[in-house]
């Protein structure tokens, strides 16, 4: 089997400041010989920077602050990279965000911030550093996508509506991708103990059961797994893998039915809250 590209590769992660991106910044920067790390929070990269220089001293760690949203930021952090690691090895694109709402009430701004990170930039990103990839026959594209890229529920329309983008797109990479020595692959957890939540603004007052919440930590060791491997999909947690396979098997009119009433409540909910419309 040949040697996974992130093993004395240049690793270009974006969303690196915190939760699943965080924990994987930690688990590629012993294997890495540049760790490129992508977010808007530049004292949180740093801080990691400093972690990172003393857990594994023979990475290179890169802080590349940038508003993935922005194209002229994001084309300065390319231009920055480029001086210092000229050819990309590996990209994870986990960069992203979601928004709980009832869709005609969500806050368009945010709404097209979300489309502009969720879609625009995991596209131009990999579109970028892909045809190096293939012309050196070696390296790899890990798109965090989400559970939510295979199935449907209420209150997170827009949502749901990136994952599945990025769910599709990832599929149809990978086979465009065969035989040319690039591994494409997704990651679809489920909940995730990170800031997901405080940052789609969780209205409900309710949690997912702690029974499917798995850790940053676990979900960021079984997704390197999972791409070493060449897996193309890869849902970590033996539960959520189940819930995943069950749902994907029973018909579209049996999830709508039994999602409405629960779609009907979330509105009343919703209305009544005093959430900003």
């Amino acid at each position: 089997m040949p040697r996974p590209p992130i093993d004395d590769g240049v690793v270009l992660l974006t969303g690196a400041s915190s939760g699943i991106g965080l924990e994987l910044a930690r688990l590629l920067a012993p294997r890495a010989r540049v760790l490129a790390l992508v977010a808007r929070r530049k004292a949180r990269l740093d801080a990691l920077r400093d972690e990172l220089a003393r857990s594994a001293p023979r990475c290179k760690v890169l802080v590349l602050p940038a508003d993935l949203s922005d194209r002229a930021s994001t084309d300065a952090m390319l231009e920055a990279l480029c001086r210092e690691a000229p050819e990309v090895d590996v990209l994870i694109n986990n960069a992203g965000f979601g928004d709980m709402d009832l869709f005609e009430l969500a806050d368009w701004p945010k709404t097209e911030q979300m489309l502009r990170l969720n879609i625009d930039a995991l596209l131009y990103l990999t579109h970028r550093v892909l045809g190096g990839m293939v012309a050196r026959r070696r390296g790899g594209v890990l798109n965090v996508s989400s559970g939510a890229g295979m199935a449907f529920f209420p209150g997170f329309a827009a949502y749901i509506g990136t994952k599945h983008f990025v769910t599709g797109f990832t599929e149809a990479l990978r086979l465009d991708l065969s035989g040319t020595g690039v591994v494409v692959s997704q990651l679809c957890p489920g909940p995730v103990a990170t800031e997901f939540e405080a940052v789609a603004g969780n209205f409900t007052g309710m949690s997912p059961p702690g029974i499917v919440e798995l850790s940053a930590a676990a979900c960021a060791r079984q997704a390197l797994r999972g791409f070493d491997r060449g897996r193309a999909l890869i849902v970590p947690g033996a539960l959520m893998w189940l819930v995943m396979w069950v749902a994907e098997r029973t018909p579209r009119w049996v999830r709508r039915l039994v999602l409405a009433p629960f779609a009907r409540a979330l509105r009343h909910k919703r209305l009544s809250s005093k959430k900003p419309a």
